[in-house]
């Protein structure tokens, strides 16, 4: 069995689940100071957090990931025990996390030994950002460890995050972006009344529809050549007292905007309180948001290596993606670092029996050896 396979094993076998680490980063720690890294524990709060670096010149390339992963769910609903690692007669490598991200840090591990091993002349710098805050509210990992390297005016240049990019088959998909997340909580306030005496009150549910709608329909943006148009869609609409003869006292709305470059965070706020306000409507609104979007542009020195890295390995070119949820690549973008994500399949990613196949990190790690190749 190849050493990726077995660091891999290591690392889904503990049960990391946010914001717990459970050793996770110690065995990347003690893996990396061999190979002449200075390691870093950064903790925040009950987050684990690793820094660790080998060199101080330029460029730099840093490996960013996490060791959290969700909850399994029912594990009898597993076809193996969740945190056993098991490895089937198909080569499939089961286990929480083995898609969603333990085996890419495994893969940067090997690759960075291998690279170090080729070239201990090698240019630049190599980094690490480990966090077990990325499945959480992700308020004390990535970011904080990102705003203590900026304090110190600690840079780098290039960030490759281990996320599961891949769509039908490795490497075939890149994430060179993702869009800004900004959500709402949103209470329409009426009148509680009898619903056989509606003029003696006030249905927030028939007076929020106008203004809903217009929210659904409007066009946020057009998109760009990066990214899709902005999305607005409701998750949750709740009202009512579970009567029939009662109209509810208020209505609370959960929406989500997915947006571009195109749109800030301020730009979405005022476009929907205009709208909320045209509708004379009552309302309280709490805003939350999760982050900005951020473009790698394909012309940059990353891309090129990565799409280099994954035809020589692979055979086939990539393809650049903005789709997906957010990352902590939004973090690490705010520092002008050219920030690309590049993991496995991400078909069961935080499914019940999530997987990955082993002949697909064999390839990642020689991926990412590659990578460093063509960049340092």
């Amino acid at each position: 069995m190849s050493e990726t396979i077995k660091l891999a094993q290591k690392i889904i076998q503990l049960d990391s689940i946010t914001p717990e680490d459970k050793g996770c980063q110690k065995i990347i720690a003690d893996y990396l100071k061999p190979l002449g890294f200075n390691v870093e524990n950064m903790p925040f709060t009950e987050v684990t957090n690793l820094w660790a670096k080998k060199g101080n010149s330029s460029p730099c390339i840093v490996f960013a990931g996490h060791t959290d992963v969700v909850p399994t769910g029912p594990n009898e609903l597993w076809s193996h025990p969740p945190f056993a690692a098991h490895i089937d007669e198909n080569n499939m490598l089961y286990g929480r996390g083995s898609a969603d991200m333990k085996s890419s840090i495994a893969c940067f591990m090997v690759a960075v030994k291998q690279f170090i091993s080729d070239f201990p002349k090698h240019k630049g710098s190599i980094g690490f950002l480990i966090t077990s805050d990325e499945e959480g509210p992700a308020h004390n990992g990535t970011v904080k460890v990102i705003e203590s390297l900026e304090n110190r005016g600690e840079k780098f240049e290039y960030c490759l995050v281990g996320e599961p990019s891949s769509d039908k088959k490795l490497g075939d998909s890149i994430k060179n972006g993702r869009r800004g997340s900004l959500s709402a909580t949103l209470k329409i306030l009426g009148k509680q009344g009898h619903i056989a005496y509606p003029e003696l009150a006030e249905n927030p549910i028939h007076t929020a529809m106008p203004a809903l709608n217009e929210l659904v329909t409007k066009t946020w943006d057009e998109g760009n050549k990066y990214f899709p148009p902005t999305s607005f869609q409701i998750s949750n609409i709740n009202a009512g007292t579970g009567a029939t003869n009662v109209i509810a006292a208020d209505n609370t709305i959960l929406f989500n905007f997915r947006f571009s470059t195109e749109n800030t965070k301020k730009s979405l706020i005022r476009g929907v309180l205009e709208i909320l306000n045209k509708h004379n409507l009552k309302y309280q609104i709490e805003w939350q948001h999760s982050g900005d979007p951020f473009i790698t542009p394909a012309t940059g020195e990353l891309i090129k290596a990565v799409s280099l890295a994954i035809k020589e390995q692979m055979g086939y070119e990539t393809k650049l993606s903005t789709g997906g949820g957010t990352s902590d690549g939004r973090f690490i973008a705010k520092t002008g670092a050219q920030v690309i994500e590049l993991g496995p399949l991400n078909a069961t990613i935080h499914q019940i029996d999530e997987r990955v196949c082993t002949s697909d990190l064999e390839n990642l790690t020689q991926i990412y050896y590659k990578i460093l190749v063509n960049l340092l």
